[in-house]
């Protein structure tokens, strides 16, 4: 099959590009739709990060009801396998239970991206349920990173990030419930933002408010591409249950101006959770790269108590999910979660959480009130926080005391093995504050260091504008201009 495009004037191209060259002519929806094909054939067995190509939408990237005359132009676009759903779509969400699921609608925010000229060619890979660090669990997927495929690609929004990394795509779906599109985005080096709650509808599904912590979005290599993404996919669906934001002005536009100078905290420990030092050097070096492009940069920390902030999103997560997995149970008229067909930790996390009180979630909610009110205020003073996005190095593949596959037998002491390398994250989730994370740093092994930049609510387009002035300052250089051993342009 002769292709459209050299891979690499493919990965060159982010998706803004693409579609203005639909747009003028250049290149049809069709053709995209084939390269992007091409290029799971590619890297995908390296990476096992698709679960399901829709051979229907690569020969016509209209059928769906993608609107080519969208901003997106038909773009090809991956759907991480768990959040929105596709009508006559399988949806598995990771697990041997789920086999088979098909969904009879589009959710609200699966007609925004349609609508935007987002063409969803296939499903990407996701830990069971969403629930641990990695797509790694042998009897469904191993999901690999492309820079070195001995490592995992965290998640949950394993698959999505891999592909974008390998240049398979320039954008696609993530979700984020403790930071699943911004771990990822570190470790693969990809931009990653989690907006704001109210910014993205979950209808016709549980609010953000009701949920608490999970938000949509994507995984991108370029600034515009999420901006145009946020722009074009916000908003809510009728009778919503919360406030949305709304921004003054496209943040497609906002992120043409750099921002003026902002104060800058940085932080590598969050209570009892510690950078390494190679980590915290990284961030160091960063601060100083942000302090020449004017702003102020210096070492501060809300005035939070952590350690209850991470206990009540312990509960958070642990009560969530109980309800979750009961509720499919329910639906396949099941007791309990099946051994064979259920990952063992999200067994045991059922059993813990199904029983949660009323009390001991309005003693959460208290938790989350005064940490979120400590972050506001916070915020009075500073414009940005910046974090490593982990703090220890990327887990290799198969590194189990991450996975819901574990045979510990604690689920609090599971959580907290979460907590000590993915500290930095999930804080945004519970207090519903903007973070994104960008490729600006490295391990000592050399993989990709996200460096993550958090802000006040609603305050999503700052963070975006911030990101914008960082490219334009390293000539559209992420990852120092490395790309992955594993890439459509290598081999």
């Amino acid at each position: 099959m002769t292709l459209p495009m050299s891979w690499n004037d493919w990965a060159h191209h982010d998706g803004v590009a693409l579609a203005a060259r639909v747009r003028k002519g250049e290149l049809t929806a069709k053709e995209l739709a084939s390269q992007a094909a091409a290029g799971i054939a590619k890297v995908d067995p390296a990476l096992s990060g698709v679960v399901e190509v829709f051979e229907d939408a690569i020969a016509d990237p209209g059928k769906d009801g993608a609107n080519l005359a969208g901003p997106f132009a038909g773009l090809p676009f991956l759907m991480k396998d768990l959040g929105p759903t596709m009508k006559g779509r399988l949806q598995e969400m990771g697990s041997l239970l789920m086999r088979g699921n098909r969904a009879t609608a589009d959710t609200f925010l699966t007609a925004k991206m349609r609508q935007a000229g987002l063409n969803l060619i296939g499903r990407t890979t996701t830990p069971e349920f969403g629930v641990c660090s990695s797509a790694d669990n042998p009897a469904v997927y191993v999901t690999r990173n492309p820079w070195n495929t001995d490592y995992t690609t965290c998640g949950s929004s394993a698959g999505s990030a891999a592909m974008v990394a390998a240049g398979v795509v320039p954008i696609a779906h993530a979700t984020d419930g403790g930071g699943s599109i911004r771990i990822p985005a570190g470790v693969n080096g990809n931009i990653g933002l989690k907006v704001s709650r109210g910014v993205f509808s979950l209808a016709p599904h549980l609010s953000d408010l009701t949920g608490l912590v999970s938000i949509q979005g994507c995984q991108s290599r370029s600034v515009r591409d999420t901006a145009v993404f946020v722009d074009a996919c916000r908003g809510p669906a009728s009778g919503e249950f919360m406030p949305f934001w709304t921004s003054p002005e496209p943040y497609q536009d906002m992120i043409k101006r750099d921002p003026g100078p902002l104060k800058i905290a940085l932080s590598h420990q969050w209570g009892d959770y510690r950078a390494t030092p190679q980590i915290a050097s990284e961030l160091e070096r960063v601060g100083r790269f942000l302090e020449g492009l004017g702003h102020r940069v210096d070492y501060a920390l809300p005035a939070i108590d952590y350690r209850a902030a991470f206990d009540a999103q312990t509960t958070c997560y642990i009560s969530n999910f109980a309800v979750v997995i009961g509720n499919m149970l329910a639906a396949r008229g099941l007791d309990r979660p099946p051994a064979d067909l259920v990952e063992p930790v999200n067994i045991r996390i059922w059993e813990a959480g199904r029983h949660t009180s009323f009390a001991e979630r309005a003693r959460m909610q208290a938790v989350f009130n005064t940490t979120s009110r400590s972050f506001g205020t916070f915020f009075e003073e500073w414009d940005i926080i910046l974090t490593p996005i982990t703090a220890l190095p990327t887990p290799k593949v198969g590194t189990t005391e991450y996975l819901t596959i574990s045979d510990n037998p604690s689920v609090l002491d599971w959580f907290g093995n979460l907590w000590r390398n993915f500290a930095f994250t999930p804080l945004a989730n519970l207090c519903g504050i903007p973070a994104i994370s960008l490729p600006l740093a490295e391990h000592e092994n050399g993989l990709p260091l996200g460096i993550q930049a958090q802000a006040r609510q609603a305050n999503d387009g700052l963070l975006l504008q911030l990101a914008a002035q960082i490219e334009r300052a390293v000539g559209g250089q992420w990852n120092s201009g490395r790309k992955p051993r594993v890439h459509v342009t290598n081999g």
